[in-house]
């Protein structure tokens, strides 16, 4: 997998163990949580105080639920992912689509459009990163907030080489340079969880 974007990174950092198709991978519907009820508490604490209310969201890599707070409202929640049964139950989404960015990193949506993205426990799978992230941006209006979320769980099989060899401080580091590469400023990040009562989460925010 070549990179155009972090030539200072190894040759190999974004080849996956499992090098087969993505979407057959994810086909299988996994109405699953893929971090406990500790740290998505405090994820959907976050996401109350950081997304502006009535404003235009879109979920990217999401499943059959978003963590957003049921007490808030958006003029629209937009899903992304990669399986369609997962994302026909998450009933915050107003509309969804398939895509898979490892094959083609552009977003069929128009400039300027949302008030905020996320990108929950995705990030570590991403072969394209940065030309997604711009993506993202691009789709973004000013100063709308991106928060990228991860834990310490993943399927290693799909997640690349570079997020498998580092630590929660080097994942946090690695996904900073990925929102700067992309144009991003005001990079930041905020420990959510701490693993000490629930799964580790951490939080990079960028505006656009």
């Amino acid at each position: 997998m070549t990179n155009d974007f972090l030539p200072e990174l190894p040759a190999d950092a974004f080849d996956k163990q499992d090098a087969g198709d993505d979407l057959a991978f994810y086909a299988p519907a996994r109405l699953v949580t893929h971090i406990d009820a500790g740290a998505i508490a405090a994820l959907t604490g976050f996401y109350r105080a950081a997304l502006p209310d009535g404003g235009r969201v879109l979920d990217l890599m999401s499943s059959w639920i978003s963590h957003l707070p049921e007490d808030r409202e958006y003029a629209e929640v937009v899903g992304h992912g990669m399986n369609a049964d997962e994302l026909a139950a998450n009933t915050r989404l107003g509309r969804w689509f398939l895509h898979d960015f490892n094959r083609n990193p552009t977003l069929p949506l128009d400039d300027n459009t949302f008030d905020a993205a996320l990108c929950c426990v995705g990030a570590q799978y991403l072969q394209r990163p940065v030309a997604v992230f711009a993506e993202v941006r691009r789709v973004m209006v000013a100063g709308a907030p991106f928060v990228v979320s991860f834990s310490n769980r993943c399927f290693p099989t799909k997640a690349v080489a570079i997020w498998r060899s580092l630590d929660a401080n080097g994942h946090a580091a690695l996904v900073r340079l990925y929102l700067q590469r992309a144009g991003f400023a005001k990079v930041a990040f905020e420990v959510l969880a701490n693993g000490s009562a629930s799964d580790p989460l951490i939080a990079v925010i960028g505006r656009a």
